[in-house]
């Protein structure tokens, strides 16, 4: 109970905070936390995850909140859409657990994850700069980017002491004791300075001291619904809640050296955001903050979630009035602290001794993480990962291919490398004919796209050639591009009257070359066995190497 109620500590000016980024309300931020914290912390697959609204799900909600209002008009109008897209966010990820997709998290790269991270906490602390000097921020980044120079216009010097002061408490404060949360400090102190000093600065207003009315009757006005940004956003949030969540079911695994189960987490998530959407409260996942304080505080059982839960309803219901009066500066100068979190300076701080590669796909995310799109900027920072990932493998595979005639295999001065390479006995019984026209082409790793053309240009290479031994021992994997370049140097080499025999063929490539007819149309069965020796021992009992007959 303890951590359920240490976490509910933490938590109570994050969702304020977040609920007012959103547009809907500080209080929509309590109704997203309660119901995500109870349904994920039941239905979860991570026992002592704590979740409840997170900075990058807030960046996306808040811009459906915005679009929507664009769109429809007005708030009370676009309530249908905003509504249906976070339910059908929380759908969306029960679906992706029902599917068993939690597994798929794992491939996405760190330099993805650092980027698409920074990226948010920058777009947070952005999103914060007026407020946290009392203004309204402009929407969207590149008018607040633009508009930067008019912030020290009339600027409101008490609202700026506040946000200072609260971010320097927060910074502070764990220097002296982390006995008391210095969010909940920071909040608590400065909203009490602000009413004792009678500061003309912004409050967040009047919250309900009651719990929510279900709102599910929104979803069925059809035609006051924007579809194309439901589908969209709706993907949007339940892509990034997946990500989020299941990165911090990792955290949670460390700490209590236990294994969470992705794919219930996603379940769980994904109820809790239909929960949340139900009551009119924003989406969310997990929280690593919280998560880490109730882990910190010895809760192992979903039952800290549950306290987690009931806490945030008690202060709703009680402290009502008080929260009403948190200046609005105050909550900025927290998210701002979010921000600076968020941020991953690991990444930055090794991003020149990095490979260049992997440095241009991280800054890549980063600034289309900003300045785009979210879900795009992770489809970019996969695909740049993905092609280079296939060229690394390429180039690999590339520098281990090695082509020698027999005769060079087998000479006694052959060296450690050729010897290694081929990886067989080097004292063979060879005639004259065999030593200079027959070749082995080792292969090692996966014959895909990234190698095909390599494995091409590689065939070519072939001169007074009677039989090429491929070596494919080492080949795990062959794709359909890499298939399709076998078949068409097998081909070649056959109309150039070269034999092409085949060593150690593993069952995966074997069951695609058949597949294809290349066995046996183009290479017989007789031609395929199990290791050099074995080959080179057929080869050697042989009056002749003129296979044309027999292929």
């Amino acid at each position: 109970m303890a951590g359920g109620i240490s976490a509910g500590i933490v938590g109570i000016p994050l969702a304020l905070a977040f609920g007012a980024q959103s547009g809907l309300g500080p209080v929509t931020g309590f109704y997203g936390a309660i119901a995500l914290s109870l349904f994920a912390s039941v239905c979860g697959g991570t026992p002592t995850q704590i979740s409840g609204p997170t900075g990058p799900m807030i960046v996306i909600a808040a811009l459906v909140v915005s679009n929507s209002i664009q769109t429809a008009g007005s708030l009370d109008a676009a309530l249908p859409t905003i509504i249906a897209t976070f339910f059908f966010a929380g759908l969306m990820q029960a679906v992706f657990g029902f599917l068993k997709y939690g597994k798929y998290i794992r491939y996405i790269p760190y330099p993805v994850v650092s980027g698409f991270m920074t990226g948010i906490g920058v777009i947070i602390i952005l999103l914060q700069i007026f407020p946290l000097v009392g203004k309204e921020s402009p929407k969207g980044i590149h008018n607040i980017l633009r508009q930067l120079p008019e912030m020290f216009s009339n600027f409101n010097y008490e609202a700026a002491g506040l946000g200072g002061v609260t971010i320097a408490i927060i910074f502070l404060f764990p220097k002296i004791t982390r006995t008391v949360p210095n969010i909940l400090l920071a909040l608590v102190t400065v909203s009490a300075l602000a009413v004792w000093t009678d500061f003309q600065v912004t409050n967040i207003g009047a919250i309900p001291s009651q719990l929510p009315d279900f709102q599910l009757g929104l979803l069925f006005d059809w035609e006051l619904m924007d579809l194309e940004l439901i589908f969209y956003s709706g993907i949007t949030l339940a892509l990034l809640g997946s990500i989020d969540s299941l990165l911090t079911s990792v955290i949670a695994d460390n700490v209590t050296k236990t294994k969470h189960d992705s794919n219930q987490e996603l379940i769980g998530q994904g109820l809790g955001n239909m929960m949340a959407a139900s009551i009119g409260g924003i989406p969310g996942a997990g929280t690593t903050m919280s998560t880490l304080v109730n882990t910190n505080s010895g809760a192992r059982t979903r039952l800290s979630g549950v306290v987690h839960a009931v806490s945030l309803i008690l202060v709703l219901v009680i402290a009502g009035p008080w929260v009403s009066k948190i200046p609005t500066p105050v909550l900025a100068g927290i998210l701002v602290t979010v921000g600076i979190g968020i941020i991953d300076y690991k990444g930055l701080k090794h991003i020149l001794r990095l490979p260049r590669e992997e440095t241009v796909v991280m800054i890549a995310v980063l600034l289309m993480t900003i300045f785009a799109d979210l879900i795009q900027a992770v489809a970019l920072g996969m695909i740049l990962s993905s092609i280079l990932f296939m060229k690394k493998m390429g180039d690999l595979a590339e520098t281990q291919t090695e082509v020698m005639s027999l005769g060079s295999y087998s000479s006694s001065n052959s060296s450690p490398g050729v010897q290694e390479a081929l990886g067989e006995d080097e004292t063979l019984c060879l005639t004259k004919e065999m030593e200079e026209a027959v070749f082995v082409k080792q292969l090692r790793g996966p014959l895909f796209f990234g190698f095909a053309m390599t494995f091409q240009d590689i065939a070519k290479q072939f001169q007074n050639t009677r039989v090429v031994i491929l070596k494919m021992a080492e080949v795990p994997f062959i794709d359909q591009t890499g298939l399709f370049a076998m078949e068409e140097v097998t081909l070649d080499l056959k109309n150039r009257g070269i034999a092409v025999f085949i060593c150690g063929l593993q069952d995966q490539p074997r069951d695609m070359l058949t597949k294809i007819d290349l066995i046996p149309s183009l290479i017989p069965e007789n031609f395929l066995f199990p290791d050099l020796a074995t080959c080179v021992d057929f080869l050697s009992r042989r009056q002749s190497l003129d296979f044309s007959e027999e292929e």
